[in-house]
């Protein structure tokens, strides 16, 4: 089945050796840069395009055209190439279109050697930008997948290689556009119109019309490949210089090629050329309305992401470019002093000021179609992953399905304050939970260690209290461990609403039953599933999922109940018992490394906003903010009342 990508969205890719076909209604050139797994294409032997069509794994077309067919094999790609970037740009000087906003949406797809197609992906809102980088090609642990990116640059071929850290971009940009020139009479026409069907029943029936395996082919007819010119790899991809035959008008445009943007929601007003596209909730493939808009999160993370990268590598381009012009005439003693030297340097920080509005431009653009889409995908969000002022908690019923994943929080980073995109967990939870009780430079010295250990504790009971909202009445059971009695006030709402599976453990005594008795779950179920007889579990053990919070660490431990939190925290997520640790780890110092690992193996999070969670993709450093209740709000008292009542309506 295809994947109808979204921007931003990825899709593994089940074989090595492919084709990528574009679409674009215009001649345009297509082309594709190697990089490394920093994203660093190392010079321009790392390019391919129509002046250099063939690098090792890979082949693209000699000069612009309309339609392309791009052969990969990634298994043979140079070492250290861990991601692919396909690209298109229009071509300079032909006299065609100089902006993709006049063109229909460019198509790609993704295809086996048969012609089958994997991923595809329609190329939508485009306006001024002259290039665009289509699809990513990149390595995840020995596997390939592809992303659907639709970054596109105004600046054109040169602004889009220089975005590639290319120095010599500039150069490179002209020279691929002469070579397109070069090429120009060899150029393939844009598509036919499509001929209606009797027509080209007609067609296909006339003498000296291709013939399929099966006769005829009525629907769908590709051009020749001339032998000389067939792609390597044996993919037989055609060369877009590859002259058509005669018998009647061919219509070669992909089977899966749209002609235009899709259309508008039925809800939505078209709009007009040029305009913003109107954000949809659940515009993002998936099977249902749930996986729809948990793609439709992920995918505006993946935006926010590459959309600063961008800013942020322009703004160091402009840094990096007005050094060395100030470099330049510090160089030279005849231009350090005098009206030829001031000129100089304010054209510099002329030409950086310019640079780096035009980039800021780019990135304002970005937020402001983000930032819309998050007006109505927030409020079209599930219990499970809306925050708890989202008026669906007024309407809140216990479910009687897991939901896919669960809202930890929100993330945003410096250059937008203004936009918080959630931050969902896929359930059931793979890791457990930190959460840092610790004094944080957010708030200094202005909250005591007393405080910062209440704000915790209160963040952590939020966490819990979504936790068991998602899940059915007795399939989510929660342990408390407060050895030192201390966040009696905090636990208040889990205790009084009696949702809690027993008592908080309070004193060495009850941390040691609590720990033996969920060390016992663990080794019982890990020992029936190895056995492969889950049927022999004891009738009374709870085969619910099940948290452990344990604040107040490590007071009331001792290192054999160290040693059973490790145990926990290593092999608890896989038969279902999870823990959430409230502490602080100056607190635990005298453990030394012996906790590293358990602290390592837990996701940090934090009672106030932090910068600390970092991303692998781009190494930003993002800003997490805690799910916070109204003030004076009992939405959270309110949601736990009703788990409760439903948890003693079915005997847990």
């Amino acid at each position: 089945m295809t994947a109808e990508l979204v921007r931003g969205q990825n899709h593994p890719l089940p074989r090595t050796r492919l084709e990528i076909r574009v679409s674009a209604g215009e001649p345009v050139v297509a082309g594709a840069t190697l990089s490394d797994d920093q994203g660093a294409v190392r010079g321009v032997d790392w390019v391919a395009h129509p002046g250099t069509p063939v690098l090792p794994g890979l082949e693209v077309s000699r000069q612009a055209a309309a339609d392309h067919r791009l052969a990969f094999d990634l298994d043979a790609l140079p070492q250290g190439v861990d991601r692919v970037t396909v690209l298109l740009a229009l071509p300079q000087g032909t006299g065609g279109p100089v902006r993709f906003g006049v063109l229909a949406a460019p198509f790609v797809a993704v295809t086996g050697l048969d012609g089958s197609e994997v991923a595809s992906y329609t190329i939508t809102g485009l306006d001024s930008e002259s290039a665009v980088i289509a699809l990513e090609l990149y390595r995840r642990q020995d596997a390939w997948k592809v992303r659907a990116v639709g970054q596109g640059y105004a600046g054109g071929l040169a602004a889009l290689l220089a975005d590639q850290g290319l120095p010599e971009a500039a150069h490179l940009a002209d020279s691929i556009h002469e070579a397109v020139v070069q090429g120009l009479a060899r150029s393939v026409a844009p598509p036919p119109p499509r001929v209606p069907e009797a027509d080209r029943a007609r067609q296909a029936a006339a003498p000296g019309a291709p013939q399929g395996p099966l006769g005829p082919e009525p629907t769908r007819q590709e051009p020749p490949v001339a032998p000389q010119q067939a792609a390597p790899y044996d993919v037989g991809a055609p060369d877009a210089g590859a002259s058509l035959t005669s018998g009647g008008p061919i219509d070669y445009t992909h089977p899966g090629r749209r002609g235009a943007a899709p259309p508008p929601p039925p809800t939505a007003a078209p709009a007009p050329p040029g305009a913003p596209v109107q954000p949809v909730a659940g515009d993002a493939t998936g099977w249902s309305m749930e996986e729809r808009l948990y793609n439709q999160v992920w995918g505006m993370f993946e935006d926010l992401a590459r959309t600063v990268a961008a800013y942020r590598s322009a703004v160091d381009f402009a840094d990096s470019r007005r050094e060395q012009e100030l470099d330049k005439i510090l160089s030279d003693p005849r231009s350090r002093i005098g009206g030829q030297g001031d000129a100089a340097r304010e054209a510099a920080e002329a030409k950086h000021d310019q640079l780096v509005n035009q980039a800021r431009a780019a990135l304002d653009r970005d937020l402001t179609q983000l930032i819309a889409e998050a007006e109505v995908v927030e409020p079209a969000l599930s219990p499970a992953v809306a925050r708890w002022d989202n008026p669906v908690w007024h309407s809140y019923r216990v479910p009687m399905e897991i939901p896919m994943a669960v809202r930890l929080g929100d993330l945003h980073l410096p250059e937008s304050e203004s936009l918080r995109v959630p931050m969902l967990v896929r359930l059931p939870l793979e890791r457990g939970l930190w959460i840092d009780s610790g004094r944080s430079p957010v708030t200094g010295a202005l909250v005591d260690s007393d405080e910062s250990r209440r704000l915790a504790l209160t963040t952590a009971v939020a966490h819990a209290a979504r936790l068991l909202a998602v899940y059915p009445p007795g399939e989510f059971s929660v342990h408390v461990i407060d050895a030192s009695g201390s966040g009696a006030p905090a636990l208040a709402p889990l205790v009084q609403s009696g949702v809690l599976a027993a008592a908080p453990a309070v004193g060495a005594a009850g941390v040691a039953d609590a720990l033996t008795r969920l060390t016992r779950r663990v080794d019982l179920v890990q020992m029936a599933v190895r056995a492969g007889a889950p049927d022999s579990l004891p009738p009374d053990l709870d085969t619910a999922e099940h948290l452990l919070i344990v604040n107040d660490f490590p007071h009331g431990f001792d290192d054999r109940a160290v040693t059973q939190l490790r145990y926990l925290a290593d092999e608890g997520p896989a038969v279902g018992v999870h823990l959430m640790m409230v502490a602080d780890r100056e607190d635990a110092a005298a453990y030394g490394p012996l906790l590293d690992p358990l602290w390592r193996s837990l996701l940090r999070l934090t009672p106030v906003p932090d910068d600390h969670l970092a991303d692998p993709w781009v190494g930003h450093a993002w800003t997490y903010e805690p799910p916070q209740v109204p003030p004076g709000s009992q939405v959270l008292q309110q949601v736990l009342t009703q788990v409760g009542q439903a948890r003693r309506s079915w005997n847990r």
